[in-house]
C-alpha cells in the first residue's frame, strides 16, 4: 500500500533543512556557548537565616552563606548536618513560614523571589507545621 507523502514511511523524500550549512556552524557555536555559560557555578552567596518552628531544637548559629547556584537539596543536607541529625530523622522545612520549596529549586531563585531584609528564611520542623 503507498503512504501519502509527507508520512513517515514516505523513505523517498529528502529532509529539507530551515537553514544552511553556513548557519548551522554559528548556530552551533551559540549552543555551545550557551550550555558552557549554563555549566559555570554562580560564585555569588546568599545569607541563609535559619528559624526553628515548635520544637525543633534552635541552633547556635542562625545565618550562613550559601552558594546560590545550589539547590535547595543542598540547604536541607547542610541543615542535617548541622543539627546531627541522620536522613531517616523527620525534617520539615519552610520559605517565610509559608510554603516548603521543592528540592530542585535553586537558593538563587528562592532568594530572588522570597528574600526579606537581605536574607532567605529558612524554617524548619520536626513535625509538618503547615500544609
Amino acid at each position: 500500500m503507498a503512504q501519502p507523502p509527507g508520512s513517515p514511511e514516505d523513505t523517498g523524500r529528502q529532509a529539507s533543512l530551515p537553514w544552511t550549512p553556513g548557519e548551522a556552524g554559528e548556530g552551533l557555536m551559540q549552543a555551545v556557548q550557551a550550555l558552557e555559560t549554563y555549566k559555570k557555578k554562580d560564585p555569588n552567596k546568599v545569607v541563609v537565616r535559619f528559624k526553628a518552628v515548635g520544637n525543633a531544637p534552635i541552633m547556635k548559629q542562625n545565618f550562613y552563606k550559601i552558594t546560590a547556584a545550589n539547590r535547595f537539596q543542598a540547604v536541607i543536607q547542610f541543615l542535617r548536618k548541622e543539627l546531627g541529625w541522620k536522613a531517616g530523622d523527620p525534617l520539615f522545612t519552610y520559605i517565610n513560614l509559608a510554603f516548603s520549596p521543592a528540592p530542585d529549586d535553586t537558593v538563587s531563585n528562592l532568594f530572588k523571589s522570597f528574600a526579606t531584609d537581605g536574607h532567605l528564611i529558612v524554617n524548619y520542623s520536626t513535625t509538618a507545621a503547615w500544609g
